[in-house]
């Protein structure tokens, strides 16, 4: 018999509010746990000592607009926010401080998070999503450069970008960016040419989630319908459908693959996380805990992939945190 799904090995609370985005960092040296960064609806950042399992500091730099993504910036002291004040903010974290130091107007008014990926040391490409409501702007950080806005042909109709993830096949390539669309459409863009390379229209309903396994070459999206569908780019650079699986509830509002690459979590408006295996999308567990859908899936990469965390973060303003193990 199977075994039956595990509870969380332990709760955070203390959020006021929906908590939409979480992030996981591992300072250096490394603590016995990996510190958890979480954003939520009325503005507010929360740091969380796992240790103690409670909330060390608190952070207001978005007027009380919803925060939805969190991202540290190299080290565990400068961090990244957006939120729906259309900022996102560079924080200066060091000996205690909570002080914003740089922000860029995104003048987005929607739902899309950014994406961040370094490709040398100390510099990093931040895509966010743009004024005009199809386009997608590309930056270098820390110099806030802009590097290319990439926006559909006119009569391509692919709506709002929904959900974007930077990647690179290998350090010192060119880098790429997979956006998801409103009309259900993943699209891959050549970011060094600024120039749409491949289009799949692989849902019927707005992506809402999307991730990629780099290695592998083979990214996950999720959508406000049924399907998961897996898909990868062939060697012309045309995205390809390799496979779909239909889960129970509809809603998907996050899609995440473990760092080491074996386990895909979802993250449901069905108030539930489900499990795979990522190599042949083997549903694994379906974990059962909270009240309202979930927003985000996070794993930390801390020591081993055995000894990693999974947190979970809801509309129920409480923060879930799993032990999950490699499958057997």
């Amino acid at each position: 018999m199977a075994l039956p799904p595990p509870d969380p090995q332990f709760v955070l609370r203390g959020a006021s509010d929906a908590v939409n985005t979480l992030c996981f960092h591992c300072a250096d040296p490394k603590p016995e746990l990996p510190i958890l960064f979480s954003g939520s609806s009325d503005g507010q950042i929360h740091i969380w000592n796992l240790k103690t399992r409670r909330m060390d500091r608190t952070l207001n730099g978005h007027g009380g607009k919803s925060v939805i993504w969190v991202k540290t910036l190299g080290d565990r002291n400068t961090l990244l926010s957006q939120g729906r004040d259309q900022n996102v903010c560079l924080w200066d974290l060091a000996e205690g401080r909570k002080d914003v130091t740089e922000t860029v107007c995104t003048e987005h008014v929607g739902f899309c998070k950014c994406s961040l990926l370094k490709v040398a040391e100390r510099r990093w490409l931040m895509a966010m999503p743009g004024k005009d409501l199809e386009e997608v702007r590309v930056l270098e950080l820390p110099s806030k450069t802009s590097v290319c806005t990439l926006k559909p042909e006119a009569d391509a109709k692919l709506g709002m970008p929904l959900c974007l993830h930077l990647w690179q096949p290998s350090v010192g390539a060119s880098p790429s960016l997979l956006a998801g669309y409103e009309d259900g459409s993943v699209v891959l863009w050549n970011v060094s040419m600024g120039k749409r390379q491949s289009r799949l229209a692989c849902h019927q309903e707005p992506v809402m989630a999307l991730d990629f396994d780099s290695e592998k070459a083979k990214g996950v999206s999720g959508s406000s319908e049924k399907r998961l569908c897996v898909w990868r780019p062939n060697e012309q650079q045309n995205l390809e459908v390799q496979q779909t699986h239909e889960l129970t509830n509809p809603g998907i509002a996050g899609v995440t693959l473990r760092p080491d690459k074996k386990i895909l979590a979802t993250a449901g408006w069905d108030h539930r996380v489900r499990l795979f295996g990522w190599k042949k999308l083997k549903p694994l567990a379906v974990l059962d805990y909270h009240t309202a859908t979930v927003h985000c899936v996070a794993f930390s990469d801390h020591g081993q992939p055995s000894q990693g965390l999974m947190a979970a973060a809801s509309k129920d303003r409480r923060i879930s945190v799993w032990a999950i193990y490699n499958p057997t």
